[in-house]
């Protein structure tokens, strides 16, 4: 038997996933036979167009649905339902309203037994990462929606996850507060040593992220490119979108993803 590889720290074999529409009456086939691999740290995004599964996929990862074939594994473990060891950030902010930044974060600490004076230690660490110092007290409808999935990254990041998983958590957001969190993501995630899984619809967004990009035909989603982005960090997307190399794999995704009849959009 092949010894596994320790780096890998997410697989997936085989997974599938078909489920019934009521709207429509009939079975729909979303996933067919994705299989790839995460090693530590890497970032990793997958794109497609709209319906691909992207979302589903992640969701199974999560252990929020399961496959109807195939399996997932984190660290070695088969993904059965949710767990510590995955962090999901979603494209609502999902942050208790009655809670404060502080809270919010503090609030999956909490459930695990974590002290009252470590629980204030992690937080603050936190909310300062993602630049959020001096909006500890503040209630979630206080805040920009920006400043609302930065403190949403941070109470995911606070709990030491494995895997960051995030569903496209800034489509939300305008345009040039989306390229500062993008930004800002690639310093947190590169300080933190996180391993990333991010879902997006947007080329662009998935090419400056990352540091390899899966891209999903149409439904049914498969695999139909696994690329490598070989750009320098820390990105900035003032200097980023002069390197013709931005321009080549945005244009070989693109593509790639064309070429299977379906269409996806370039830009946030």
């Amino acid at each position: 038997m092949m010894k596994a590889d320790v780096s890998e720290i997410l697989v997936a074999r085989e997974v599938s996933k078909t489920y019934f529409d009521p709207t429509f009456g009939e079975n729909v086939h979303a996933l067919d036979g994705i299989s790839l691999s995460i090693r530590a740290h890497e970032f990793v995004s997958v794109i497609g167009p709209s319906g691909c599964g992207k979302s589903t996929f992640l969701r199974i990862v999560a252990g929020l649905d399961r496959p109807t074939g195939g399996e997932i594994r984190v660290s070695g473990n088969k993904v059965t339902g949710p767990g510590a060891d995955r962090g999901m950030v979603f494209q609502e902010y999902a942050l208790l309203p009655w809670k404060t930044t502080q809270a919010n974060v503090e609030f999956g600490l909490r459930l695990k037994g974590v002290s009252r004076k470590e629980r204030a230690r992690i937080s603050r660490r936190f909310i300062e990462l993602v630049g959020l110092s001096g909006f500890e007290n503040k209630y979630p409808h206080q805040l920009s929606g920006g400043m609302r999935q930065r403190a949403a990254v941070a109470r995911v990041l606070a709990n030491n996850p494995t895997v960051l998983l995030m569903d496209e958590p800034f489509a939300a957001v305008d345009a040039m507060t989306r390229q500062r969190l993008q930004e800002e993501l690639t310093v947190i995630t590169a300080t933190e040593r996180t391993t990333v899984l991010f879902v997006t619809h947007a080329i662009d967004e998935a090419v400056f992220l990352s540091d390899r990009v899966i891209a999903l035909s149409g439904r049914p989603g498969r695999i139909v490119a696994d690329v490598d982005i070989d750009l320098p960090r820390p990105r900035q997307w003032s200097e980023l979108v002069r390197d013709p190399r931005f321009q080549h794999y945005r244009d070989l995704l693109t593509a790639k993803i064309e070429r299977t009849g379906a269409h996806v959009e370039a830009h946030p």
